[in-house]
């Protein structure tokens, strides 16, 4: 079982969940957060006190990153705000801390931890993950230079690197399957079913690689699919008439955002010919639906599959990218580092301030025609050559035992004992 104990201060950053590694989509549909769950989920962890969060909810994972006293508090949130149970949990989750979770959010956010190897679409969701977090006050300096850096490594990876070459998205993945599977695509009618992102993105693939202009796409918000229709002159039509269209569509793509399935035996008619994709996390297309004659469901899992000769050419360019990334993680480890003693050189500088003043004052006292001017010159030269000297030494040893022997010496205050 996972440790529950408590520590006693937030301290420790870590990185808990789930993804396509162990957790199957079915699994992982159980631990999907939609748009309210994930806004509950933030809205509790601001009100339990957490700090540089991050919620990502994904087809292939669903993870949280933030500091915390014990990362069950994470995973006892999660699980409250899912259908998924804390024993699930626990056979195919993963707990990172501290560093280990640094490392893990790099791979994650350069597409090294993709089902599709170099996918850079996972970078856009953590952004608007980010944004999600900062709208909840839940984001601090940590979390903004940690995502800077981790945008910064995806943005070298992808322009420096071929690891992004071949297919980079389960849309295009979709699109390739049919390819490869169906005869005369240019000859069947497809209809699209959801028009997020993944939908939008699986009929561009599907308008640029089928050359298919028989396409129909449903929405349930109708005006979001004439939106995206009419870039590519294709026919919309009503939610109403889903189970019409299915009954004289050869293909079905489902890439809907339901957290329950949106397509039943109820609209299928017994005995058509069918190939349905289901895109979705949850999946969208009910499991009955599999035994229904002549239908064939393809699963995510299996459109995120590639060729071993894709994975590797791509494979070829890890080191290159694993480089990029060691740079700008050293950048961050750095930075990470030097504001360890920041609170300490702060609290020394307005200590020999006050000492400062203190002099200046007693020699007011005892000096006629006392130069309070000139005394305030000469005093804060002196503080600045003397925090010169600290900053300077603490740049080339920042140790734990430095900052304790400064902070002894000065008579400081711990500033642990403030968090």
């Amino acid at each position: 079982m996972i440790n529950a104990v408590p520590i006693s201060v937030k301290s420790t950053f870590y990185a808990v969940g789930l993804n396509y590694q162990k957790a199957d989509a079915e699994v992982r549909g159980s631990f999907s957060l939609g748009k309210s769950a994930k806004k509950a989920l933030l809205r509790e962890l601001h009100k339990n006190n957490h700090r540089d969060v991050l919620v990502v909810s994904t087809c292939n994972r669903t993870e949280v990153y933030g500091f915390a006293d014990n990362p069950f508090e994470f995973i006892k949130l999660l699980c409250a705000h899912t259908r998924g149970s804390l024993d699930e949990f626990e056979k195919v989750a993963f707990v990172h801390k501290n560093q280990t979770a640094v490392d893990h959010l790099f791979k994650v956010g350069t597409g090294l931890d993709s089902q599709i190897l170099g996918d850079f679409e996972i970078i856009g969701q953590l952004k608007d993950a980010f944004y999600l977090s900062k709208h909840h006050h839940l984001t601090g300096p940590f979390l903004e230079r940690l995502m800077n850096s981790v945008i910064q490594a995806s943005k070298r990876i992808k322009t420096e690197t071929g690891i992004s070459t071949g297919a980079t998205s389960v849309s295009f993945a979709s699109v390739h399957y049919i390819l490869n599977h169906i005869d005369k695509v240019q000859q069947k009618n497809i209809i699209l079913f959801g028009t997020g992102k993944i939908g939008r993105n699986t009929v561009e693939n599907l308008v640029k690689h089928t050359k298919n202009q028989q396409i129909t796409l449903i929405n349930r918000t109708k005006e979001k699919a004439k939106k995206t229709a009419g870039k590519f002159d294709l026919v919309v039509k009503d939610y109403e008439n889903l189970k019409a269209e299915i009954q004289h569509s050869d293909i079905l793509i489902v890439a809907t955002g339901a957290q329950r399935p949106t397509i039943t035996t109820e609209l299928i008619e017994p005995g058509h010919p069918l190939w349905i994709l289901d895109l979705s996390v949850p999946k969208n297309v009910s499991d009955e639906v599999e035994e229904i004659p002549n239908v064939e469901v393809v699963r995510l899992d299996e459109l995120s599959a590639m060729t071993d000769e894709t994975l590797a050419q791509r494979r070829r360019y890890l080191p290159e990218a694993e480089t990029i990334i060691e740079e700008v993680k050293a950048d961050f480890t750095n930075w990470r580092e030097t504001r360890k003693f920041v609170p300490t050189i702060k609290a020394l500088k307005d200590k020999l301030n006050s000492i400062k003043e203190i002099e200046i004052a007693s020699q007011r006292k005892k000096t006629e025609d006392f130069d309070q001017e000139q005394a305030d010159i000469i005093g804060d030269r002196i503080v600045k050559k003397m925090m010169n000297r600290f900053a300077s030494h603490l740049r080339k040893d920042g140790s734990e035992e430095s900052l304790a022997l400064i902070r002894e010496v000065f008579q400081l205050e711990d500033p642990k004992n403030h968090e």
